[in-house]
């Protein structure tokens, strides 16, 4: 899962390089340098794909994906009710539902591919 987790994050990071402006248009209006912002994330998103993968950073990598997941979850909320189009990706309920849904997922499995958190995957004493 830490592998499929990592393919994950840096596809999402290569996105944000490469078509920031597409993003741009779900990101709230609230955020601030936004463009930046989007290529900060970009980038972070490929720093922490291969920090999930390499030992002595897991930890902190589960830590902040699932950080990251969840202040980015705002943006798919304004994407999903502020009916906006963005060119390759649906604009249905069919996907932003399962979108937002996945979010909690999301977070919880960048944990538990950190190594932050075993449940529900206890092992139990011997």
């Amino acid at each position: 899962m830490r592998w499929i987790l990592a393919a994950f994050f840096a596809a999402a990071g290569v996105a944000h390089l490469a078509v920031p402006d597409k993003l741009l248009a779900m990101t709230p209006g609230w955020v601030p340098f936004a463009t930046e912002v989007i290529l900060l994330t970009g980038l972070f998103e490929l720093a922490a794909a291969l920090a999930l993968v390499t030992r002595p950073l897991r930890w902190w990598a589960g830590v902040a994906l699932a950080l990251y997941s969840l202040c980015v979850w705002p943006a798919n909320i304004h994407h999903a009710l502020g009916g906006i189009d963005i060119p390759g990706l649906p604009s249905s309920w069919w996907y932003h539902g399962p979108r937002l849904a996945a979010q909690p997922l999301i977070i919880w499995a960048s944990l538990y591919a950190g190594e932050v958190i075993d449940w529900p995957f206890r092992r139990r004493p011997r």
